[in-house]
Formats: structure tokens, C-alpha cells, sequence
């Protein structure tokens, strides 16, 4: 039954993860998404560990040689900072004061822009492939008889979806941004104080999208419930007429029906457990990076504490934060588009088990 199904562009979508991850997990080259529908015990939760546990060694490599960049300026901004305070403010040490300041600004801000396009990336990505794989889940709930679902589910998916990567994109990573921006303008400005500001714009940002989780996989739950319910008296309406008010094949029908429902659902099953582990894969990879950024401004700043509360230092410590905040939005998202499949397969059951 699976062979007959449509899923080219889930197969894409599984190329896309292969041509990415597969040097961590070699399993995702090796197979394909019927593969894993066939079989999703294929990829074991062990060879997953591995992979990641492999990819966060890599990035700590890749990412020593932004360790030693961080260190090393930092160092010489808090010399610089020493001599500006114990000996004559030249001219000299303050341009070079500033130079190296502006160039930590740089690398900090161009990292943090970086931990943001992972999230986004990602997001996008999980984006994309809910509104890839829903048309073939509906379809197979539809074909089990579940049309209140379905008629539910299409269009409310597409919309919140879509409206939560625009949310994601274009107000809270962005009010994130401006919020870090202006901690880094406080803590190496004395004079000029924007905290309160950039501790507005943070907890807007992460309000946003606390209350747009909260709306979405609320009315996903209830709706979908409700629907299921419908569903769920409609079949066995429908199986009761069959049964007894068809002549000598009615419960020959119903039987056989009751078969090709039980197939359908098992598949549709599979489609949800495929698609969820491909979900945490998309949000794995691009998290460990962040994590490893994250770790790193946090490292710098402890090792270099004992030099001083100089503003650098301040200044990695609250980028650290940030990631953390950055982090925790894609894990925000991943969670609602985990439960978004989780209750789409939960509710569909429910007519099944009402029948």
C-alpha cells in the first residue's frame, strides 16, 4: 500500500537531510522515506546519539579557531582598557582602544546574526515539510471516512504555519537582534544606558511567542478533537445502516471496510512517526550549533572574569544569553510542529476507536 503512495517531494525532502547529515548518520544516505515508512525502527535512536554526539565534536573544532579570535581580542581590549585607566589617556591608546573594540563588536554581532540564521533556517525547513507531508497524511485520513477532519485541518494548518515562520522572520528574530544590539551599546557606553529598552523588546519578542504557541496548538487540540468526535459518530452511524439495513452483504461490507480502515490508519501512523523523527533531525543539527556558539562567548567570558568586569567580558556573557533566547525559539517552534503531528494522528484515531 505504501508503494502507491505520492511522495516525491517527501523523498526530497529526505535527500535534503541525507546530503546534509549523512556523514554523522549514515543510515539517512542508505535509505529513503518509504524505506523508513516501511520500516522506521531502521534508524535507531543509538546511530541518531552518535550522529549528533559526532556533529557537536565537529562544530568545537570548527569553532576552536573563533575561541582563540574572542580570547585574544578580548585580552588586549581589557590591556588596552588597564592602560587607559593607570597611564595618560593618549590619543593613540584610544583609537587603538576603540579599533579593537569595533572589531569584537563585529565578530559578536556576525555570530549572533549567524545563531539566527540557523534558527531561521530550520524553522523554514520544518516549515516547508509539515505543508509537504499534511497533504498526504489528510489525504489518507480522508480516505477513512474523517471529511470533518480533514475540512479542519487543511486550511488552519496552512495559515497558522505560515503566519509562524512570518512571526519567526520578521518581528521576534528581528526584535531579538535590536535587543542584543543595544545590551552590547549599554555595556561598552557608560553614558548611553538602553538596557530597560532592550529588556522590553526581549520579553515582547518571547511573549509573542509564547501566547502564538499557546493559540495554536490550543485550538489544534480542541478543534481537532471536537472533529474527531464527529468523525468518529458519523462511521459508526454509517456502520450501524450498513449492517442492518443492507441484505445478506451488510456486514460482509462492514467487515471489509473495517479491514481497509485498520490498513489505512497503520499507514497513516507510520507517515506521523516518519515524520516527527525527520522533524527532530531538521531541529537537531542546527540547535548543537547554536549550543557550541552559545558555549563558547560563555567560556571566553568565564576564562577572562579574573582580568576584570571590564565591558567585553559583560558584553560575551550577554550574547551567551542571547543565543540561549535564540535556542529557545527554535525549540518552541520544533515543539509545536512536533505536537502539531502528534495531534493530527492522536485525533484521527479517535474515530477508529469510536467505530
Amino acid at each position: 500500500m505504501a508503494e502507491t503512495l505520492h511522495i516525491d517531494e517527501l523523498e526530497r525532502f529526505w535527500q535534503q537531510l541525507a546530503d546534509e547529515f549523512s556523514p554523522y548518520i549514515e543510515e539517512l544516505a542508505t535509505k529513503n522515506f518509504l524505506d523508513m515508512l516501511k520500516d522506521p525502527d531502521q534508524l535507531s535512536l543509538q546511530s541518531v546519539i552518535k550522529g549528533m554526539l559526532s556533529f557537536l565534536l565537529y562544530e568545537i573544532i570548527m569553532n576552536g579557531k573563533l575561541l582563540g579570535t574572542l580570547i585574544v581580542l578580548a585580552i588586549f581590549a581589557t590591556i588596552l582598557q588597564t592602560m587607559l585607566t593607570a597611564f595618560e589617556q593618549s590619543s593613540i591608546n584610544k583609537i587603538a582602544n576603540f579599533v579593537v573594540l569595533l572589531v569584537l563588536l563585529f565578530i559578536t554581532l556576525e555570530t549572533f546574526y549567524l545563531a539566527i540564521n540557523y534558527a531561521k533556517d530550520a524553522i523554514e525547513s520544518m516549515s516547508d515539510f509539515i505543508i509537504a507531508l499534511f497533504p498526504l497524511m489528510l489525504g489518507i485520513i480522508a480516505s477513512l471516512g474523517q471529511f470533518s477532519q480533514v475540512a479542519f485541518f487543511h486550511p488552519i494548518i496552512i495559515l497558522l504555519i505560515h503566519f509562524g515562520g512570518l512571526l519567526m522572520s520578521k518581528f521576534i528574530f528581528p526584535l531579538l537582534y535590536l535587543s542584543a544590539l543595544l545590551v552590547i551599546i549599554s555595556e561598552l557606553n557608560e553614558q548611553f544606558k538602553v538596557t530597560h529598552l532592550a529588556q522590553l523588546f526581549r520579553t515582547i519578542g518571547l511573549a509573542v511567542l509564547g501566547i502564538y504557541i499557546s493559540v495554536f496548538l490550543t485550538i489544534l487540540s480542541i478543534q481537532g478533537v471536537a472533529s474527531g468526535i464527529q468523525d468518529g459518530v458519523a462511521l459508526k452511524t454509517t456502520k450501524f445502516i450498513a449492517s442492518n439495513f443492507i441484505p445478506v452483504i451488510g456486514n460482509t461490507l462492514t467487515d471489509a471496510a473495517d479491514t481497509i480502515l485498520s490498513a489505512g490508519l497503520l499507514l497513516k501512523n507510520a507517515i506521523g512517526i516518519v515524520g516527527l523523527i525527520m522533524i527532530v533531525l531538521y531541529a537537531g543539527f542546527p540547535a548543537i550549533k547554536i549550543m557550541v556558539l552559545s558555549f563558547i562567548f560563555k567560556l571566553v567570558a568565564g576564562l577572562l572574569q579574573p582580568l576584570g568586569p571590564t565591558p567585553i567580558i559583560k558584553t560575551l556573557n550577554a550574547m551567551s544569553k542571547y543565543m540561549v533566547y535564540v535556542l529557545a525559539c527554535l525549540f518552541g517552534m520544533t515543539f509545536t510542529f512536533f505536537l502539531t503531528i502528534v495531534i493530527i494522528v492522536a485525533a484521527s484515531n479517535i474515530p477508529i476507536l469510536l467505530r
